[in-house]
């Protein structure tokens, strides 16, 4: 019998926070899994990236909430706050990086983590709403 691969606690973080950034619309939600590189600082960097100041900012907010809803952990460290370019959240072992997209065309961090598995992420398909229409037609 196969087993169910159990997720680590970071993986399961690394997951709370792309919720986060997809209920804020963020763009090209990248995790990179660093585990298997040598003396990396985290277990994932997330990155995505917004259309504006105020984008990155509410993602920011966003996935601040979504994991301290989730798993009641407050954020470590906290940094770009200033003029939102880039905007750093520090969880420990995963590490959110909220960019504008020309400072993330800029700094091209997934390059310098090319060695790293890299994976694109999608937002989860939405709920299908059960309305009384929809309910009485699963039924025949």
């Amino acid at each position: 019998m196969a087993g169910k691969k159990v997720k680590s606690a970071s993986e399961m973080l690394a997951t709370i926070v792309t919720e986060g950034i997809f209920e804020k619309k963020g763009e090209e939600v990248v995790t990179i899994d660093l585990r298997k590189m040598h003396n990396a600082v985290a277990d994932f960097f997330v990155v995505c990236h917004a259309g504006s100041r105020a984008q990155v900012e509410a993602i920011a907010d966003s996935v601040q909430m979504e994991v301290k809803k989730a798993v009641g952990h407050n954020v470590w460290k906290k940094e770009g706050f200033e003029n939102a370019e880039w905007v750093l959240l520090d969880y420990v072992d995963v590490v959110v990086h909220i960019f504008q997209e020309a400072a993330r065309k800029y700094y091209r961090l997934e390059d310098l983590w090319a060695d790293a598995e890299i994976r694109l992420c999608k937002p989860a398909p939405p709920a299908k709403k059960r309305t009384k229409k929809n309910a009485s037609a699963e039924e025949v």
